[in-house]
């Protein structure tokens, strides 16, 4: 199957998009201050763990598609 170009450009985009939107996510979570994500202890709470794991998969997600992206237009380009 071939990709054309502009949907594997938008493959590609939607990789890097995704990566950039959930890195800011993880360091916005991580240093939280509002009491979501940690307890007066320091411990991680549900809200945090439920979070970084959105946050993983998603950079599972991201890469994936975005490897598409990027073998479709590599296979453009010999073509």
């Amino acid at each position: 199957m071939k990709l054309s170009r502009p949907v594997s450009w938008f493959l590609l985009a939607f990789g890097v998009w995704s990566w950039v939107i959930w890195v800011t996510f993880v360091k916005n979570l991580w240093k939280d201050g509002s009491g979501l994500a940690f307890d007066d202890a320091g411990d991680p709470t549900a809200y945090f763990w439920v979070h970084l794991t959105l946050a993983v998969v998603s950079f599972v997600l991201g890469t994936v598609v975005g490897g598409i992206g990027f073998r479709g237009l590599r296979a453009l380009r010999r073509a």
